[in-house]
């Protein structure tokens, strides 16, 4: 069964919204798990607008599942995923200011740096994940890099999901077929939601893990955050 990891991004935007503890992003954490979560992601950013690095280091001793980092492996961020002992970091080529995750690492051209990377990051015991587009070379780039897994940047078939949600999955298929061929492990993210995500991991071949942050948290409004999480976990069966 593919695991599923939550993002709780949204949960410290509400919070910063009002300067207080209210959301507690770390409770929040404790509850994601106590509800079935099988994971807890956070993206701490440059501008700290959501996730701070000051929460990453309250939320290690916390999760009790498995601590999923991301974000862009400046020399800050690299310091704190080894210094918190992520059990996963996912590395994303995000710009300091950039909204949300938009696209996945040209492999080929940042190879070397990639591969320096996750050796200091295999040094400490954690394993690494690339963010990457559907993109079978990438893949095989990534797979010289000696990564553990890739993440599949799931937009584009979250937005053409409606209109043909066959085509939205073909490339994907063909991706993660690439990963298995090259001995990459797989997780997927970014947009996935309760309409979309049964049809993409029943399809998907090996799909280990999906982070889902946004649509999750919207679905919190309306259903409660352990009725949510059953919901997306039942999406995964």
């Amino acid at each position: 069964m593919t695991r599923l990891s939550v993002n709780i991004n949204k949960i410290a935007t509400l919070r910063n919204a009002r300067g207080s503890n209210v959301p507690n992003v770390q409770q929040m954490a404790v509850d994601c798990e106590r509800f079935g979560a099988e994971g807890i992601t956070v993206h701490p950013r440059p501008d700290e607008r959501h996730i701070t690095y000051h929460d990453v280091e309250l939320l290690r001793p916390l999760v009790k599942t498995e601590f999923n980092i991301e974000g862009y492996p400046d020399e800050k961020f690299i310091r704190l995923v080894i210094t918190n002992k992520a059990d996963q970091v996912t590395l994303v080529p995000d710009k300091p200011g950039q909204l949300t995750s938009d696209h996945g690492w040209d492999t080929k051209t940042n190879k070397t740096l990639l591969k320096n990377l996750i050796k200091r990051f295999h040094e400490s015991g954690i394993r690494t994940s690339i963010f990457v587009d559907p993109d079978a070379e990438m893949i095989c780039h990534a797979a010289d890099t000696y990564t553990d897994r890739i993440e599949l940047y799931t937009e584009s078939y979250a937005s053409q999901y409606t209109n043909n949600r066959q085509q939205a999955l073909s490339p994907f298929v063909l991706a993660a077929e690439t990963a298995n061929k090259v001995g990459l492990g797989i997780n997927a993210g970014h947009d996935l939601n309760l309409d979309n995500l049964q049809f993409f991991a029943q399809n998907i071949p090996n799909l280990l893990e999906v982070s889902i942050g946004h649509a999750l948290i919207a679905d919190t409004l309306y259903y409660g955050l352990e009725n949510t999480i059953q919901m997306y976990r039942r999406a995964l069966k």
